[in-house]
């Protein structure tokens, strides 16, 4: 999920960030508002491509057996971040330990400890999925970060999360597939050009 950082008119008088996210969401039923580094992400709905790219996504993960006793397959689920006071994200999927409910910080997102491998589809800003949370991410240490990089039609890989930035990010292109590590709790490979080729608008 892509978004477009929104700047705070506030300059001397205290003010709650997660207070005008949750008026956001309000009056626009369907954005999805996150805070990262102290600055509101706002994105709109998601378009039907992106939608199908998850639904898609979802199924090797589930016949692998991630989703059972030990570890859940979630969409849309708050990860709270070490990032500032306030930050959270929303990771469009996300590999979870299936005790997540025991690690509730606030606002309806949990302590990253429980999460083995996120993932985003990206929509208009790009960017945001592949720079500004690719560190946030690596900040709050999760195992797995994977992309879906719909603008340049690449499916990218994060890995081992050093507490700044990811040590390892490779770019898989149509025609490759994606063995993720084992550490998400079970062996997946994804075919790239299916991925990709969900993530696009039907044409008749």
């Amino acid at each position: 999920m892509s978004a477009a950082a929104i700047e705070q008119p506030f300059d001397d008088e205290p003010f709650s960030l997660t207070a005008i996210a949750d008026e956001i969401m309000e009056r626009h039923p369907g954005y999805r508002v996150e805070i990262i580094g102290g600055h509101l992400l706002v994105a709109p709905s998601p378009d039907a491509p992106h939608a199908r790219a998850l639904t898609g996504l979802m199924i090797p993960f589930i016949a692998a057996g991630l989703h059972g006793e030990e570890t859940e397959v979630l969409q849309n689920v708050g990860l709270w971040l070490p990032t500032g006071a306030e930050d959270y994200a929303i990771p469009d999927l996300a590999i979870v330990d299936a005790d997540i409910d025991d690690h509730l910080v606030e606002n309806n997102a949990y302590d990253p400890v429980c999460f083995r491998l996120v993932l985003e589809v990206t929509s208009s800003n790009w960017k945001d999925d592949l720079k500004t949370k690719a560190v946030a991410y690596a900040q709050a240490k999760i195992p797995v970060y994977v992309v879906v990089d719909r603008k340049h039609q690449r499916v990218h890989v994060l890995t081992d999360p050093n507490g700044e930035k990811y040590e390892h990010h490779r770019p898989y292109s149509p025609g490759e597939t994606v063995t993720l590590p084992e550490s998400i709790g079970a062996q997946v490979t994804l075919d790239v050009d299916q991925i990709l080729k969900a993530a696009q608008k039907k044409t008749d």
